[in-house]
């Protein structure tokens, strides 16, 4: 994610990441959820499948001088990380994801990274009440939200949108 995107996220966050328990998933480096604790998180659960990037997390989480001891990090699948922790009743007061980008799907489903977390039945359920998700993906990968996720705010910058969702209340 380009930093002037990150700063507009944690600009439109505000507070909310304040105390938060933070799900991060497609982790990479580290870039977003160490952001999150630099803003006060209380806890960080990330999930990257490449052991290189989960190194330079590592390393970077080190180097940070963030608290180590307020952070998980799951070398494995997002989408089979998922139902673990919904089998755990893990809940998250904010789960951010900025997966790889999918191609260009006008005239059919999207069938990207991005698609598959909204698809995800396990995902919405990590969220508590009020919680919120906030996913990245290209403009180009034209996804369906279904009826698990409502909108809050989209944000767009050049070609990366970032949506700002919330499960919708019952």
């Amino acid at each position: 994610m380009p930093d002037k995107v990150k700063l507009a996220v944690f600009n439109s966050l505000g507070g909310c990441v304040d105390g938060a328990r933070v799900l991060d998933l497609f982790a990479g480096t580290g870039a977003l959820g160490h952001e999150c604790l630099s803003r006060g998180a209380q806890e960080l659960f990330s999930v990257e499948k490449s052991a290189k990037h989960a190194r330079f997390y590592e390393r970077n989480l080190r180097e940070s001088g963030l608290p180590a001891t307020a952070v998980q990090l799951r070398v494995a699948d997002v989408f089979a990380v998922l139902p673990q922790l919904a089998e755990h009743r893990r809940q998250f007061e904010l789960v951010i994801a900025d997966p790889p980008y999918g191609d260009k799907n006008v005239g059919r489903r999207s069938t990207s990274l991005a698609q598959r977390l909204l698809d995800e039945p396990n995902l919405p359920s990590l969220l508590v009440p009020g919680g919120l998700f906030v996913l990245g993906h290209t403009k180009r990968d034209m996804l369906e939200l279904g009826p698990h996720w409502q909108e809050r705010k989209q944000l767009k910058h050049g070609d990366t949108v970032i949506r700002m969702l919330e499960r919708p209340e019952a």
